[in-house]
Parts: C-alpha cells; structure tokens; sequence
C-alpha cells in the first residue's frame, strides 16, 4: 500500500518538523511512504530524495495538476495531510481520481477555517476523513466539541528523538541563562518574554536568550533596545541545531497566545532543562506543575518572575524537576511512540483492524 505525507513548506515550524520526523523513521513492510511540499530550509534534512515531490508556494493549480500525476504514478491510496491546506488538495484528489483515496490529516494547530465557520470545518472532516490524528487530548476534545466523530479521532503525541536530546547532567551556568525557541511572530508573544527579562533587570545573574528567527525580528529588537536590554537580551537569530541551545539554557519559557503542543517543551524535558511556560492547549499533558516543570494560569510577566526566582532557590527543587522531566519524556513522548502509532493508523486503514499486537518496523 502506497501512502502520500503532504505539508505545506520545508521551513521551521512544528507541523513541518514532525512531517520531517516521520520522513526519516517511517518504515514498514507492508507499506511504501512518498512526501510532498514546498521547498524550505528543512528539506536537507529528508532522507528520502527519490520519493519526494516538489509543490509550490503561490499555485494552487499546479500544485493540484501535480499531485494528480504523481498519485496516479504511484498508486497512492492513502494521503496523510498536515495541514489544513494540503487537506483540501486532498479532498479534491480524492473526488476527482478513479480509485478511492483514503485521508488523515493531522491537526498540528487552531486553523482559521475552525475559527470562523466551525460547522463547516466539522462536516468536512466528518464527511471526507478517515482518520484524525490530535497532538494532545486538549486538541481530540475541542474537536469533539466542535462535533467531530470522536470514534475518527486518535491522539498521538509528538515525540522527542531522545539519541538526539539526550539527558545532560544537572548544573546551571553562571549567570542563569533563561532561553525561549519559537519562531519570531506574533502569537508566540515574545514582549512578554522581554518584559519578564525587564522585570528582572536589577538580578544580574540572569541572562535571556530569543532563539528563532520570524516576522517579528525588528519590532523586537527595537524593543530590546528601547527598553535598554541589550546588555541582559541576546537575540540568536535561527536556530540550526535546536537540541545545542536548549542544553545551553538553564530554564526554558514558553509565553505563547495559544498553543495546541508545542515541540519545545518535551525537546527541553528531554535534555534536562526546566520549563516554566503558560497554561493553554495540551501542555499540561507533559508539564506537571511543581513536577516536570511550572504552570502559569496568566500572562503575567511577573508570575513567569516568581516561578524562574522559585526554581532557582533550591538546587534540590531543581535536580527534582530535571529527572522528573526526562522520565516523563522516555515514558510517554519517544519518537517512538509516535512513530509506531501513526503506522498503526495507516495499517487501519489499509488492513481494516486495529488488532496489531505490534507494529513490525522494516529495519532495512
């Protein structure tokens, strides 16, 4: 059986890092994997070149004109969309081919048609897609609410490469480096970040660390600046090597509007780096406030203020949040985990049963 992954573009992102992920890991006898989307600069990163198929940015036409050719091809009979986009192509190939196409889309964020015309968002999943894949049970029950089929829905977390984040020995830097990794746009709220950094200007031996790069670049940077931060606030521009700069960080923040289950947080348990991050989407499913890391109920700089001077007064608190951080991660957010369970999702399909008491990878 022959399965189609689709993503918008190759860049810095989460859904198209987990796109990437399941590139470089899928494998399975019974099933062949082909990978479609725009170009970016994640596409040095796929593994598999010769069953990649190129799509534009600004064509919607040709984009469609080529997945028609390609899925007609190699047989495709299964379309893993992983984003809202690259659905609708799917919804159209799936009506205009002469052989039934089966869809999965994976919901990665809260999309705009959702938003605006939830009814409308609802019925098309529940008319056209086989199977929904949630990144968080927060993301499975809006869903639902929304009246999705829940009996179409399965959440599968996204998993963490732990050769890739491996565990780091407990021991702060002087000064403190407190980090934040999220692309630079406006959702993702990083005047907060720099007014925490504001409000503990007088602490000297905090630093803060902007990894990402985004839209927002210069409306922060001039906010440093007129804030007269430059001296504690380092803007590091993109980030090549993400699991480098999370290890460098002694605490982690996550400020975001909204969120559904951002990568960073398990990549940041992972290695041994504390979290303090606001309280929206799933993340409570892998952060445990005072446990695996601290919760914030509110956008308040001075909260995020009171948790990083908390986590920092007691080394003991601190080694316990560490450990507790990396179990977690092994226990319930692996690659793979995730990796297995998607399989099984398509083996779903194609097979029709869920009954597999394991899923046999291809280790060729």
């Amino acid at each position: 059986m022959n399965v189609l992954l689709l993503t918008d573009k190759l860049i810095v992102g989460g859904a198209e890092t987990y796109f990437c992920k399941l590139e470089n890991h899928l494998a399975h006898r019974n099933l062949t994997f082909y990978y479609g989307a725009a170009t970016g600069e994640l596409q040095s990163r796929l593994l598999h070149q010769d069953k990649y198929v190129e799509l534009t940015r600004h064509s919607h036409g040709r984009n469609f004109m080529t997945l028609y050719r390609f899925i007609k091809k190699h047989s495709i009979k299964v379309i893993h969309a992983n984003s809202l986009r690259m659905l609708g192509y799917g919804i159209l190939l799936k009506h205009f081919c002469e052989w039934d196409i089966q869809l999965i889309y994976t919901k990665h964020n809260v999309t705009i048609l959702e938003k605006k015309m939830p009814l409308l968002f609802s019925k098309l999943l529940n008319t056209y897609v086989k199977r929904i894949i949630t990144v968080s049970q927060f993301e499975r029950d809006s869903l639902v609410l929304l009246g999705v089929n829940p009996q179409r829905i399965q959440t599968i977390h996204n998993g963490v490469d732990l050769q890739q984040f491996p565990f780091k020995k407990v021991g702060q830097t002087s000064p403190i480096h407190v980090g934040i990794l999220a692309r630079l746009s406006e959702e993702k709220n990083h005047e907060l970040f720099i007014e925490v950094a504001e409000k503990m200007k007088n602490e000297r031996q905090f630093r803060f660390f902007i990894g990402g790069d985004g839209p927002e670049k210069d409306h922060l940077q001039q906010l440093i600046t007129r804030k007269r931060l430059e001296d504690q606030v380092v803007m590091c521009g993109e980030i090549e090597h993400p699991q480098t700069f999370i290890k460098e960080m002694d605490v982690m923040l996550v400020t975001s509007k909204r969120e559904v289950f951002p990568m960073v947080v398990i990549e940041s348990m992972a290695v041994g780096t504390p979290v303090v991050s606001i309280d929206c989407g799933g993340i409570k499913e892998a952060v445990t406030d005072g446990v695996t890391g601290y919760l914030i109920p509110q956008h308040s700089a001075d909260l995020f203020k009171d948790k990083i001077t908390s986590l920092f007064s007691s080394t003991a608190l601190y080694s316990h949040i560490v450990k507790s951080s990396r179990e977690r991660v092994e226990e319930r957010f692996s690659l793979d985990q995730m990796v297995e369970k998607t399989l099984r999702e398509y083996l779903f399909i194609t097979e029709g049963t869920k009954k597999f008491s394991s899923v046999v990878l291809n280790k060729e």
